[in-house]
């Protein structure tokens, strides 16, 4: 007999068995809405006891938010990846690096920016984790603007403005709507980043 998947993390040690946990709550809560995600459905999904997924998260509550932060600490690890020395360039990478991310933890994105549970918000913690998450492209902006690649603005105007554009770039991924993602992604953040640039004569 296959065995579960609870099975199969549990020999990886517990932040294996956790993240498997998240994983399959995300793929329900994905595929069958807030309902998806009570704590004896994931349970009997992950082939576990709902004892398992209370000692781990304490409960629905627990879990919601342990999905919100294991969302941004995946964009988190993925953007401290990213080695390009060049500032400018840096922030085409972290612009990729956020596409990539997404469409790879897509269960996680609609919990991160949608708000699919009805009722819940994340707590102060959680948001601290996600804004850190972007201080990232923030940090990013600041190197640009101390080396003369953006002329001025205040960085943080500046990295929203740039997130807001990926975001939106993928949202409509996300949903369907762009007829080639790869071409109107690299023309979006192209774009922008040109906006941003110094004017020719300021070079």
């Amino acid at each position: 007999m296959a065995e579960t998947p609870y099975a199969q993390a549990q020999g990886r040690g517990q932040s294996a068995l956790r993240t498997a946990l998240l994983d399959i709550a995300g793929e329900l809560l994905a595929t069958e809405g807030p309902e998806g995600l009570s704590m004896r459905r994931i349970a009997s999904a992950a082939g576990c006891s709902t004892t398992v997924l209370y000692t781990l998260f304490g409960g629905k509550d627990g879990l919601v938010e342990a999905l919100y932060v294991e969302g941004f600490s995946r964009f988190s690890r993925r953007f401290e990846a990213v080695r390009e020395e060049d500032p400018l360039y840096r922030l085409y990478a972290l612009g990729h690096a956020y596409r990539a991310t997404a469409l790879t933890a897509r269960n996680y994105y609609d919990l991160m920016f949608g708000r699919p549970i009805p009722g819940w918000e994340p707590s102060p913690e959680a948001m601290d984790v996600a804004q850190e998450t972007f201080g990232h492209l923030e940090r990013a902006v600041t190197a640009c603007l101390e080396q003369g690649r953006i002329p001025s603005g205040d960085p943080k105007v500046i990295a929203e403005s740039l997130w807001s554009v990926a975001h939106g770039v993928v949202s409509l991924e996300l949903a369907g709507h762009l007829s080639d993602p790869d071409a109107v992604f690299t023309a979006a953040v192209t774009a922008i980043g040109v906006g941003f640039a110094p004017a020719e004569e300021d070079r």
